[in-house]
């Protein structure tokens, strides 16, 4: 058989095959765009767990109508500003989010840069575009994930069911949340809202983080946790771990964060449970969210 190259839309199927497993998937990436821009107010709708709809709507800085073609092409970004990819401090650097998301969904785009005279849209809808069209919408950026997989029938036999779904979008949004208390942040499930955050953004870092994080992780975790501040080898940690007394049967409330980005390392959860090995029994676990900053150049975003 001849070697071809194979046709854009089968490309961003693939792609979208890495970037977007469920519905959460598609969610934390368009999330963190919004975080990229600038947002201050980030607001989630989701229709069938994610499935009929995922609705994003942000008041960042918006696209502009000569670059909303360039949005939904792969690698395209305006997070590389010296193509360094060892530099990275944005989130959503890859540019292959809204290019895959549309290949493998009904994906619509509409926003609005301050300077715009009026708002711009475009369409995606299994890989093929639209033409650009006019359209209201105020300073920022709504997206529209309709019929996630229709375009890939076979993904959605993994999905769980709606509910499950949900939950793991609301995981999702919760750390990303817990990372950026300078943003309000909503989640409705189509029947009411299960995530309303208000920007806690008075007093400094760690007043705003320890009233995000017990919005969360409930309103007795403020009371019963230690502020940690430590610097070693050029590597910080800062966050809030609790007293031994304050635990759960499980490590679902351990929040781990590096340069701000959510993660799950067992090296991290490890290193957590050795701390309080002399203080819990084995089948205790403490809550805690520790945030580690240390040089961009030491973490390969892409393997890490």
């Amino acid at each position: 058989m001849a070697i071809r190259i194979l046709p854009p839309n089968l490309i961003n199927q693939i792609a979208a095959g890495e970037v977007v497993e469920r519905p959460a998937s598609a969610v934390k990436e368009l999330v963190e765009n919004s975080v990229d821009a600038g947002a201050t107010r980030i607001d989630i709708t989701l229709i069938d767990g994610g499935r009929s709809l995922i609705k994003i709507t942000d008041n960042g800085s918006g696209i502009n109508k000569d670059e909303l073609p360039l949005a939904i092409t792969r690698h395209a970004t305006s997070k590389l500003s010296n193509d360094d990819l060892f530099n990275i401090s944005f989130m959503g650097f890859r540019g292959e989010a809204l290019p895959s998301i549309g290949s493998v969904s009904r994906l619509s785009i509409s926003s609005r840069t301050k300077d715009a005279d009026n708002a711009w849209s475009i369409k995606v809808e299994g890989g093929e575009i639209s033409n650009i069209a006019p359209c209201a919408h105020p300073l920022g950026t709504t997206i529209e994930v309709r019929d996630l997989f229709f375009a890939t029938p076979a993904r959605l036999k993994f999905l769980k069911n709606a509910t499950t779904e949900t939950s793991y979008c609301i995981d999702m949004v919760e750390r990303i949340a817990m990372a950026n208390p300078h943003i309000s942040f909503s989640l409705d499930d189509g029947n009411r809202k299960r995530i309303n955050l208000a920007s806690a953004s008075t007093g400094d870092l760690f007043d705003a983080r320890l009233r995000r994080l017990s919005a969360i992780m409930g309103k007795d975790f403020a009371d019963n946790s230690l502020n940690i501040d430590l610097e070693r080898d050029g590597a910080k940690i800062t966050g809030y771990a609790s007293l031994p007394t304050y635990n759960k049967g499980n490590s679902l409330s351990q929040y781990l964060f590096v340069n701000n980005r959510p993660v799950k390392d067992k090296l991290l959860n490890g290193a957590v449970r050795a701390a309080y090995q002399d203080f819990l029994a084995s089948n205790r676990y403490p809550y805690v969210a520790l945030f580690v900053d240390i040089e961009p150049r030491d973490v390969d975003v892409n393997v890490h």
